[in-house]
This record gives structure tokens, sequence and C-alpha cells, in this order.
């Protein structure tokens, strides 16, 4: 597998389920991503708990004290759900095993497979760091992110109408408006503690809208897109 070939995809549970399973948005993902294999690329994704996961988290927090373990479990088990959905989709060309374990990869690095979808795995790991992990198992060097917003912006937008688009931030710059610890249930554009391995490993990580999938392919076949790269 030629590293050049490889792309990890932290996509996001909320594209996946926003309210309910978006069935149009995951068949022109799907549409998308057998175009790319047909160009000889391979993808691992890893699937996010999003809006599913809040769910959850939200409800329970209103009904009894939950501390970060239980928070994170129920987010784990929503990009569980979420994956195995995406390897279904995909069954024709994705390695049947979804991936729960980034640190135990024997499967996934033997597989011949152009698509291994991952999940989720212990408390403390949100998937963009699970992304980022794999991917530096594989040798890649970029990732993308696929979620809800089209830039990073200099501060929240919903916030603040004067906040301003990034296009292109260092990892120095980035971490520095994010900060270094991970929240469960936590909105932020790349997790911090996945950022802070991703700076070591010195990759680079693409954050753009996912519903705005003329721009994953922009960025699969090395044009110009709308989004933020951080690196």
């Amino acid at each position: 597998m030629g590293k050049e070939k490889i792309f990890v995809i932290s996509l996001g549970g909320s594209l996946i389920v926003p309210e309910e399973v978006d069935c149009e948005f995951m068949r022109r993902f799907k549409k998308l991503i057998e175009k790319q294999i047909e160009q000889g690329k391979r993808f691992i994704i890893v699937t996010g708990g999003g809006k599913l996961a809040r769910k959850y988290i939200e409800a329970g927090s209103k009904i009894d004290d939950m501390n970060n373990d239980d928070k994170d479990w129920l987010g784990i088990h929503a990009t569980r759900m979420n994956a195995h959905f995406v390897r279904t989709i995909f069954r024709k060309h994705a390695y049947p095993i979804i991936n729960k374990n980034p640190y135990d990869l024997e499967g996934f690095l033997k597989a011949k497979e152009s698509i291994l979808v991952a999940s989720g795995y212990r408390p403390g790991n949100s998937t963009d760091y699970i992304a980022v992990l794999i991917g530096k198992q594989f040798g890649a060097k970029k990732v993308v992110n696929l979620s809800n917003i089209d830039y990073v912006c200099d501060s929240d937008p919903r916030q603040n109408p004067e906040a301003k688009k990034i296009e292109h931030i260092s990892w120095k710059d980035f971490r520095k408006m994010i900060g270094d610890h991970w929240d469960p249930g936590a909105n932020v554009p790349f997790d911090p503690v996945a950022s802070k391995l991703a700076e070591q490993e010195k990759m680079e990580v693409a954050i753009m809208n996912g519903q705005k999938l003329e721009n994953l392919e922009k960025y699969l076949e090395g044009k110009e897109f709308q989004g933020t790269t951080i690196n």
C-alpha cells in the first residue's frame, strides 16, 4: 500500500445520523469513495458518534450524575453502531471486521480490502485520536475530518458574527486555540490530544464540510478545496 494512496477519513457521526440516518448523504459518500477506489486509493474510515452520542450523554446527565468514563462509553457505543452501518454499506470493498482497538491492528495491517472501518476504543480516546493513531501505523500522512463546518474559525461563529475563517494554520497556532485536554462530548474542530499526536507525526489534517462532497473529491485528487488545512 503506497503511502500516497492511503487516506484516513474521520467521518463525523452527525453526518451519518443528523436526526435519522441520512441515506442520501451516505449514498453520495459511497459513490465518491468507490470512484476513488477505482483510481487505486485505499481508505481507513473512522466513524464518530456525533449527535447520537451527545443525545445519550445529555439524557443520562439529566437523569443522574455521570462521570467522564460513563459519557465516553456512551459515545464509544454510538461510534460502533455507526461503524457497523458504514461497513455494511461498503460490504463489497470493506474488511469484514471493524477495528475497536487501535493498538491491535494485526488484521488491518494484513488486509487486502480497499476500505477499513474503525470505531471508538476506550474512555479518553476520541475518534479523531483513533484516526491519527491508526494513520500513524499505516504511514499515512493525511487525515480528512468531515464535519458540519466549512472552515475552522478564529472564534465561535455562533457567538461572534465577526469570526474569521482560517484556510491554513500551523499545529502550534491551532493547539493554542483548542487547548490540551479532551472532554467527552466537546464540540471542537479536532480533538486536542489527536492534534498533539498529529503534530508529532507531521501529519496534515484537512477539516471540511462533509455535506460538500465535491470538496472531499478535490482534496483527494490534490486540487484546491474549501476547508481548513492544519500542518
